[in-house]
């Protein structure tokens, strides 16, 4: 920053090239001030983005004039390319949009080519929007409504022209099919090697939590409330040491969903030899999905999913009225209905808190026959033959929970409650409330997770190697 005359100031660039060609120094932005206060220290928002535009405009006037003076030779016989015409080339960027003259020469005739004339600056410059730019929409679009990120950056930054809601989400979506374009083909199982080779691998770490939970989403064709939703699967992966890691997709739409899970588990470091805890809420659809990943992998019911079915069963045995007596048989002392169902499902929680399957569901049929002759509400008989055959269904992971609690081991996927409503609900359904279809909602999971993990300013430095932003790894709360 230069001072010259009274109060008006001037920012100069000053670009200077690698051999003895001197300096040259373009003068970019002057600004004049009054006395000093608060409001006057310092650029004003929209100084800022002028002082911007105009150092970005300087500097890619120089890059492209030194581009283009390198490749005017022919590189075979050394002669200067003719030229033909010239024409406007637009890329968006962070500062501005740029407009840039893309002249078009002729192939040299010392070779054959497949065309006559090429634009060099077009062959350079082959997307239209900087990865800075895109990076910025995918990642506000993750975390916040599109058209609240358009209006967002266009607040911040000097874009140079309108910022619409469709062009961050169709950005935003092409980010996210180059990351599927990167994944590896879906396999049945991920299981590599055999015992013999594990023996050879570095001591793993401690176990990794994995908790699989389902959301649900509203669907673009909901016609009611009951009808028109579609299941969201979303989880979390905890290792002893390091930060975690989720993941989501749209159950019914993703075809890849285990190599997903996999890649997550694999980029934590998950060795064949390591021994890895799935929790899920065993339901039919989550239960299968962490199968063959890993062969020291043990499946757990959530205990959270267990005592919440007994809960709600509870609730509706209070309800419960017995009976009037038959004046044809002996009078006998009443039945106190409600506390007899909830002793009995008392006994069941225990048993099931004790590992003792074979118990549980003897009771629970022996409490559905009592309840039949009782002509009890029916909605308590079809949440027990519901719950009985959930714990029928996922009878091989009910482990002995008080023995895993009292040594500290992991037996609820609470954190993967949680992980839903930050993954899916806090972006799709309760903040911001939208219809989705699967195929809209799918990307928008891989965008918003990887942001969660900090892991895309990574994928940007992979696929621009010039890519200079640095991720921070604080949490991001949205």
């Amino acid at each position: 920053m230069e001072h010259s005359a009274g109060e008006r100031e001037s920012a100069c660039v000053t670009l200077e090239a690698d051999d003895d060609t001197p300096a040259v120094v373009h003068e970019v932005f002057a600004l004049a001030r009054g006395a000093l206060a608060s409001d006057t220290l310092g650029l004003h928002l929209d100084e800022a983005k002028d002082l911007l535009c105009a150092v970005q405009s300087a500097i890619v006037e120089e890059q492209v004039r030194g581009a283009l003076a390198a490749q005017v030779a022919c590189p075979d016989c050394g002669k200067a390319r003719r030229h033909k015409d010239a024409r406007e080339i637009v890329v968006r960027s962070l500062f501005g949009t740029l407009r840039l003259s893309s002249p078009r020469w002729w192939h040299c005739s010392c070779a054959i080519h497949q065309t006559r004339t090429f634009s060099p600056l077009a062959a350079l410059i082959a997307e239209r929007t900087t990865p800075e730019l895109q990076y910025l929409e995918a990642k506000f679009a993750g975390l916040v409504s599109y058209g609240l990120s358009a209006k967002l950056l266009a607040e911040i930054l000097p874009l140079g022209r309108p910022l619409h809601a469709i062009a961050v989400r169709l950005h935003a979506q092409a980010v996210a099919q180059r990351l599927e374009d990167e994944l590896g083909d879906e396999r049945w199982s991920f299981i590599d090697g055999c015992p013999a080779t594990w023996k050879d691998l570095p001591r793993p770490d401690l176990p990794l939590v994995v908790g699989l939970d389902g959301g649900y989403v509203h669907s673009s064709e909901q016609r009611s409330r009951r009808n028109g939703w579609f299941e969201v699967i979303a989880g979390k992966s905890m290792p002893d040491h390091g930060p975690a890691k989720s993941f989501g997709f749209v159950q019914t739409y993703d075809a890849k969903p285990k190599r997903r899970l996999s890649d997550v588990l694999a980029g934590q470091g998950m060795q064949s030899n390591q021994h890895v805890t799935f929790i899920t809420d065993g339901g039919e659809d989550i239960r299968d999905l962490p199968l063959y990943l890993n062969s020291q992998a043990e499946h757990l019911l959530d205990w959270f999913h267990v005592t919440m079915r007994i809960t709600v069963m509870g609730n509706i045995a209070k309800g419960l009225r017995s009976a009037p007596p038959d004046p044809d048989l002996p009078r006998s002392p009443p039945i106190d209905l409600p506390a007899r169902a909830g002793e009995e499902l008392q006994r069941v929680k225990w048993f099931l808190w004790h590992g003792n399957v074979f118990r549980a569901r003897r009771v629970i049929d022996d409490l559905v026959i009592d309840l039949d002759t009782e002509n009890p509400r029916p909605q308590l008989l079809k949440a027990l033959a519901e719950f009985a055959t959930y714990i029928r269904a996922n009878a091989g992971c009910i482990p002995t929970y008080d023995e895993r609690y009292r040594a500290a081991e992991p037996i609820s996927s609470s954190f993967a409650e949680s992980t839903i409503n930050h993954v899916v609900s806090k972006r799709m359904v309760k903040k911001q409330q939208m219809r989705w279809s699967p195929r809209e909602a799918q990307p928008l999971l891989q965008i918003r997770t990887r942001v969660l993990n900090n892991d895309l300013a990574n994928d940007f430095h992979r696929w621009y190697p010039g890519f200079t932003h640095t991720p921070h790894h604080e949490n991001i709360a949205a």
